[in-house]
């Protein structure tokens, strides 16, 4: 019985830790995009707005990291713009009113790409490729979101846990009779092999928090905010 158990069991054990490091990886992939899609946009913009242009290039230094860091904590616990270095009293009074600040920085965003285009700063072209990183900009934050809003199901988790449970305190009669006293050591070892794969299924399925296992969202968005104001002249 235990035999034809641990073949379902192992197959169990497959589908688990599949789906849950699918969740791990694909986040990955949207934060390698939001590495990438910011250096885009911003060697976009540097190249667009003249070299003079402090008040555009320090705005867009300062907005790009900005959205960022809120799509970072918008995926934990929710934003504190109130904590983050060098913002705007200005902005900061216009994002308190905001209840998903990711898209009222998005927001910002266009409308200031926006102005600049009926100024004359932006051309209808240049207007159109700058709109390829914004949408992408939205995009990211809509599937992590759907990563971090979609959790696996409750009664499958349970029904994996319960069957890890049975299997585990049933596994001694299958060993006693032939292995005797090193049945101890045989079903301790394989318990700790179970419960391993468990813990690191459910450790590194929500892979937006600040565990060791997660993805290193801080240090990304750091290196977001390195390369932005390296591109558009303006120091860290």
């Amino acid at each position: 019985m235990h035999s034809l158990l641990g073949i379902v069991l192992g197959l169990f054990l497959v589908f688990r830790t599949n789906t849950a490091y699918d969740r791990w990886w694909e986040g990955r992939k949207l934060w390698g995009s939001m590495v990438n899609n910011t250096r885009n946009f911003a060697l976009k913009l540097n190249a667009f707005l003249e070299d003079d242009d402090l008040e555009n290039r320090q705005w867009f230094s300062d907005m790009i990291p900005h959205f960022v860091v809120s799509v970072k904590e918008h995926l934990r616990k929710g934003v504190n713009a109130a904590n983050w270095v060098g913002i705007d009293p200005v902005l900061l009074k216009d994002l308190e009113g905001a209840k998903h600040i990711p898209n009222r920085l998005s927001s910002l965003i266009y409308q200031r790409v926006n102005l600049l285009y009926k100024k004359g700063v932006f051309t209808g072209d240049q207007l159109l490729l700058l709109d390829r990183e914004m949408k992408e900009f939205s995009e990211i934050l809509g599937a992590c979101e759907r990563i971090k809003n979609t959790p696996i199901p409750y009664s499958y988790t349970m029904y994996f846990k319960q069957f890890i449970f049975l299997y585990v305190i049933t596994l001694p009669f299958a060993f006693v009779t032939t292995s005797g006293f090193i049945t101890i050591p045989i079903v301790v070892i394989i318990t700790f092999v179970l419960l391993s794969v468990e813990l690191i299924a459910e450790e590194i399925e929500d892979p937006f928090g600040m565990d060791v296992n997660d993805l290193p969202t801080d240090d990304l968005a750091a290196k977001i905010k390195e390369n932005v104001n390296e591109i558009l002249d303006f120091k860290a």
